[in-house]
């Protein structure tokens, strides 16, 4: 899924916009008012992809420059820039992440399609840098590489690079954000995402230990698309700069490329946070712009489960 947050009372950051998976996508959003910080980094995409959450330090405690944090996911079906990657079948996956000063982050993952072999199907190593201007405004730029298994590229997707440049804006009652953003394969494409969510959270409890939170989204997503007359009219489908995944489509006589709004996805991730650790669910909702729906243009349920932990 994209990234979704330097919130009121924690950092979360999603390698995938959406993903990869449902990777929700780099971003960071800021607010001054509470007073703890977890990072996420995905397995959504999601980056909707999916991503990392961990809880962070106290305020008013000396923060460490350095930090590292582990998690595990799981998703129903990893869908990228609105590609279904895994072809909606299940994937579980692993992230180590580092960060300095809760603005530079490295990060490394590495996933597994039950559908396929080898084990590993793919991995991402991405690298950001987020920082917040103000009260009410931050940006982060990153770039991505993901390596699939050389026997997939032809049932997955080619490997590639992709980097964006994301806004932030923080109406209090709101946060917005604006990512734009492309793919470098054979064939380059463009992406834009506006996603608005709302954070919120429990009073604490067990002792001022734990917490729940929630943080509601919904996810606008443009890019390429195509427009393709056949014998049976006309259909609309997306256009995959990565992906190697092609068409039942028969009789094409004519087909153009326009850029325009690919999907809208709605999600509610609920997190139960502990000290240094983290445990999320995120069931959300995929509604295609376009005609043409298949296993790599997928809509319809995702749901996301993901745990995670601070190092140090």
């Amino acid at each position: 899924m994209f990234i979704r947050c330097l919130n009121t009372k924690y950092i979360r950051v999603a390698f995938f916009v959406r993903d990869f998976f449902c990777v929700k996508s780099e971003l960071i959003e800021m607010s001054e008012k509470l007073s703890k910080g977890f990072f996420l980094g995905i397995i959504s995409s999601i980056l909707s992809m999916t991503g990392l959450l961990v809880t962070g330090q106290e305020s008013g405690q000396k923060l460490s420059l350095h930090s590292l944090y582990g998690g595990v996911g799981f998703t129903s079906n990893m869908v990228y820039m609105g590609t279904g990657i895994s072809q909606n079948k299940p994937v579980y996956s692993g992230s180590l992440t580092y960060g300095y000063k809760d603005e530079l982050f490295l990060s490394s993952s590495t996933f597994h399609l039950s559908a396929f072999d080898p084990f590993l199907a793919f991995h991402a190593f991405s690298f950001s840098y987020n920082h917040p201007v103000n009260s009410w405004f931050d940006y982060s730029v990153g770039i991505s590489r993901y390596q699939v298994a050389q026997s997939l590229t032809d049932t997955l997707f080619n490997s590639f690079f992709y980097g964006n440049l994301t806004l932030g804006f923080d109406w209090k009652i709101l946060y917005t954000k604006v990512s734009m953003g492309g793919v470098l394969s054979d064939e380059a494409g463009g992406y834009v995402q506006i996603a608005n969510s709302r954070y919120f959270e429990t009073p604490d409890f067990i002792n001022g230990r734990a917490y729940f939170s929630f943080d509601p989204y919904i996810n606008m997503l443009f890019g390429s698309l195509m427009r393709s007359k056949t014998s049976e009219g006309t259909v609309i489908g997306v256009s995959r700069p990565f992906g190697t995944g092609k068409s039942d489509r028969n009789n094409t006589q004519e087909t153009t490329t326009f850029f325009g709004l690919m999907e809208i996805d709605l999600g509610v991730p609920l997190a139960f946070n502990m000290d240094r650790f983290t445990l999320e669910a995120e069931p959300g909702y995929i509604l295609p712009l376009y005609s043409e729906t298949e296993l790599l243009n997928p809509e319809g349920f995702v749901f996301m489960i993901n745990c995670f932990v601070k190092i140090f």
